[in-house]
């Protein structure tokens, strides 16, 4: 199996070089930050199959980073570790195009885990399988992160993806807010952000604003639904 390369962003020296230290031992080819500035310049002049970053850096902040590289690249893992914890931050985070969010401090193999899962995702767009789900004329395959309507392709993000995804297995069943903030953003709904709002919308605009028949509606005070009309 080709290595794995990470970039690392992290000004706490000491636990950027412990976490390096350890991916290392675990066989995976890490290069280190210490400064948002340089992260995103080392990101330029390489090939990376993840980056992991803190908020708070020099130079510049996490979130800037994550917008700065997902410009460039919309499909490379990012993951956030921060002290920030708030439903708020992580939002924002999200809102920036990461992948995951990992409130500081956590343990070793907890972050190992989400970077196995992570990458086991990335890995399986470049060799799918076959995973389709299918409603109306949308088609979606799970391994390789491709979605087309009436055959034509539409290029997502990872969160409009995993947005789409719940839709298509929960089809014909009003989904709230609240479960699609749990089940898709792994957060507890909070009502002061219309974070869920903004990303149905970005996904209506490449799932229906085309296409004569509209599959993502609205169920006022309820929450959404895909179906056909």
């Amino acid at each position: 199996m080709e290595e794995v390369k990470i970039l690392l962003i992290e000004d706490e020296k000491k636990i950027a070089d412990t976490l390096s230290k350890g991916l290392k031992e675990l066989d995976f080819e890490v290069d280190t930050a210490y400064d948002g500035s340089i992260g995103y310049r080392l990101f330029n002049s390489g090939k990376y199959n993840l980056v992991i970053t803190d908020i708070n850096l020099p130079g510049m902040n996490g979130y800037e980073v994550c917008r700065k590289i997902r410009i460039k690249n919309q499909n490379v893992p990012i993951i956030i570790l921060s002290a920030l914890g708030t439903t708020d931050d992580k939002m924002e985070g999200f809102e920036a195009g990461v992948d995951d969010y990992l409130v500081k401090p956590f343990e070793f193999k907890e972050l190992l885990v989400r970077i196995r899962a992570i990458l086991k995702r990335s890995m399986l767009q470049q060799f799918p399988v076959g995973n389709l789900l299918k409603f109306a004329d949308v088609e979606m395959n799970v391994d390789s992160m491709e979605v087309t309507r009436s055959g034509i392709a539409i290029p997502l993000t990872t969160k409009e993806f995993q947005l789409l995804e719940y839709f298509m297995r929960n089809r014909n069943r009003v989904v709230s807010r609240a479960e699609i903030s749990e089940r898709v953003w792994n957060l507890d709904f909070d009502t002061k952000t219309n974070v869920i709002d903004v990303y149905v919308n970005f996904l209506r605009k490449k799932i229906d604003r085309n296409f004569e028949s509209k599959l993502i509606h609205t169920q006022v005070g309820m929450g959404y639904v895909m179906k056909e009309k």
